[in-house]
């Protein structure tokens, strides 16, 4: 296999030198390529491209602002190579990540893969509270970290791979953002095309988001959820109403508080602690630990209105996605 790296950039060369910085130092002894799309930043990376054009075999684009699924597409359809492999560019890799990659595609090939995110010690404190958040089985970012099913996984972009074959057939991306990555799984399932987790293929990914963007971004992901649903019926999960559940008893939890019931609000303070508790040890930091709730009931409030509010619009109202949240679609 030959490997093209895809990287969609906006507005991000400090982030842009240390992911090429990391890829450059890949343990992997084979030639592969790194296509840089630059999706009509007004603050350009050439300058940091130029700087590694000799250490790896780089290729750079400079296109008008389309969004980045579009701009994956737009890079894989100038890439060389045989399967892509898609990198958000807040990204650092292991240097075994690419070793990682080709020895699992060897042990069992599959069309379309994904790997978990990391956090690196040099990562701020919120990084890390985000990060575990967004990766925990005790949140919904479970999935991310990897306990979703392996062998029907969804993978998600910041860290996914792509055949040739798959990507041609599929057409790649669509033009809504967030919620291309599980659109594009599950039109690969429809083709035929098998996707999986590759749990040792992992990413620090380094998420340039404080607790206030971490809000918007997550409420955009509830948002998209309805809109996949009512797009693939079949795939929808109970689960995804659970931040929205969780919200709801809480408010629950609180008015029977107030009239003198208080087991409801306990079991909710214990699963707060037990959180603060997970993400202290698993960071080896209290404060990390207390960080991690505030990152988790942000996630959860901002994902649980944006799916109330996506559901009454999409499937109660039956208003058109496009036109009930056009800020979730890019035009091509």
């Amino acid at each position: 296999m030959y490997f093209s790296f895809i990287i969609p950039v906006y507005n991000r060369p400090d982030e842009v030198e240390e992911l090429l910085k990391s890829i450059a130092e890949q343990d992997y002894h084979e030639d592969f390529e790194v296509v840089i799309v630059e999706d009509g930043s007004t603050i350009p990376c050439l300058d940091v491209v130029k700087k590694y054009e000799g250490k790896i075999f780089i290729s750079y684009f400079n296109k008008p602002n389309s969004g980045p699924g579009d701009s994956r597409n737009f890079g894989m359809k100038q890439a060389m190579g045989s399967y892509f492999l898609i990198l958000d560019s807040d990204c650092i890799l292991p240097e075994n990540y690419l070793s990682s990659v080709d020895k699992n595609l060897k042990k069992e090939f599959v069309d379309c893969f994904g790997g978990p995110d990391n956090a690196l010690d040099s990562f701020s404190s919120v990084q890390k509270a985000i990060n575990f958040t967004m990766t925990s089985f005790l949140t919904t970012g479970g999935v991310r970290g990897g306990s979703e099913k392996i062998g029907k996984f969804q993978p998600r972009s910041f860290n996914m791979g792509l055949s040739k074959k798959a990507f041609e057939a599929s057409g790649g991306f669509g033009n809504i953002h967030p919620g291309e990555d599980p659109d594009l799984s599950i039109r690969l399932w429809k083709l035929g095309f098998k996707t999986k987790l590759f749990k040792d293929s992992y990413v620090f990914h380094k998420r340039r988001i404080d607790f206030g963007k971490f809000y918007k971004q997550v409420n955009k992901f509830g948002k998209a959820r309805p809109i996949l649903d009512s797009w693939y019926p079949k795939h929808s999960k109970i689960t995804f109403w659970f931040p929205t559940l969780f919200l709801f008893g809480f408010v629950i939890s609180i008015i029977l508080l107030l009239l003198g019931f208080s087991l409801p609000v306990k079991v909710y303070a214990a699963y707060f602690i037990l959180l603060f508790w997970i993400g202290a040890t698993e960071n080896m930091n209290p404060w990390i630990g207390f960080l991690s709730v505030f990152a988790a009931i942000f996630q959860f409030v901002g994902y649980g209105v944006g799916f109330l509010q996506s559901f009454i619009k999409i499937k109660i109202k039956k208003q058109q996605p496009e036109t009930a949240f056009p800020e979730l679609f890019f035009k091509k």
